[in-house]
């Protein structure tokens, strides 16, 4: 069957309705599920005392229907390119188990609500705050830049890193130097995380036609980037040591962390294997997690 043959066939389901695990599936939750640990350890950081409940129930909530929205928008919009890559193909919207009209409104009913929660019971800073990622990522990323430059990772990625800085103003109400570090851990973070994604992916992202690093300038190119944004992310791990936001636990640990990451680079760099850049992006989501745990860790504990 030719491809335009299949996404006809499949488009043609588009009258199926889809379960609530097909919509579920559409705010992509694993990924949330990380943006929300960032979120709730940027409101622990806040303050030395816990947030109030309503604080950290009604902040994560409203963020993580913002972000749900914008995972929804990013289903619709790359539907045809999702059916051409293997790990995306079996998507709602991409099979047609869910219309693309259905999943703008299941977006707008998220995005709605989110906004709501946020200004009515948190604060309206961390509202259009979220809103902005919101935008960013759904409309700025994968609308334009996703298809446009190589260094769409590096551009869009500030929509990434917006959560602990949303979980920050959820508490306080205003912007702060360190929650804007550790924005700039993550915005750091991104580039050597998806590029070693797309060598693994290297040939559905040519299919597909996104002008990723490895397919616009080949892999040696991009290991050597990973390289470099991995050194980046070391020295930029150890900020909140500097400016003593952080003690000695969290120097260690980003330290540990840091250096594993870096001999996945190497390791990557000399040996141009597809395996080694799955695992080195595998590593990367175990790195922020355990990064921002570490760092939680560190604020509760003085030595």
């Amino acid at each position: 069957m030719s491809e335009s043959a299949e996404i006809a066939t499949r488009q043609a389901h588009t009258d199926t309705p889809g379960t609530w695990r097909n919509f579920l599936e559409l705010t992509k939750p694993r990924v949330v599920a990380l943006m929300m640990l960032t979120s709730v350890i940027g409101m622990l950081l806040a303050q030395p005392t816990l947030p109030g409940w309503s604080v950290l129930v009604f902040g994560n909530l409203g963020i993580a229907l913002l972000a749900g929205a914008a995972a929804v928008i990013n289903h619709v919009v790359d539907r045809r390119i999702d059916l051409v890559m293997a790990r995306t193909r079996r998507r709602p919207v991409a099979t047609g188990k869910i219309g693309s009209v259905d999943a703008l409104v299941f977006a707008a009913t998220l995005a709605l609500s989110g906004m709501l929660v946020l200004v009515l019971l948190v604060n309206t800073l961390t509202a259009w705050l979220t809103l902005a990622s919101l935008v960013g990522y759904a409309g700025i990323y994968t609308l334009f830049l996703k298809r446009a430059t190589p260094q769409n990772i590096v551009i869009g990625g500030l929509a990434g890193a917006m959560p602990p800085l949303l979980g920050w103003t959820a508490v306080t109400g205003q912007i702060e130097g360190h929650a804007l570090l550790l924005v700039l851990i993550i915005f750091a973070w991104t580039p050597p995380h998806f590029w070693a994604l797309a060598i693994h992916r290297k040939e559905e992202y040519a299919k597909a036609g996104i002008p990723m690093l490895p397919v616009t300038h080949g892999n040696r190119f991009t290991e050597i980037h990973i390289l470099l944004y991995t050194l980046m992310l070391l020295a930029v791990s150890l900020l909140p040591f500097v400016t003593h936001m952080s003690g000695l636990i969290y120097l260690t640990g980003a330290l540990v962390l840091g250096l594993r990451f870096l001999l996945y680079a190497v390791r990557l760099l000399r040996q141009d294997d597809r395996q080694v850049a799955l695992a080195t992006f595998k590593y990367s989501i175990t790195y922020l997690m355990a990064l921002f745990v570490v760092l939680l860790v560190d604020h509760y504990i003085i030595l």
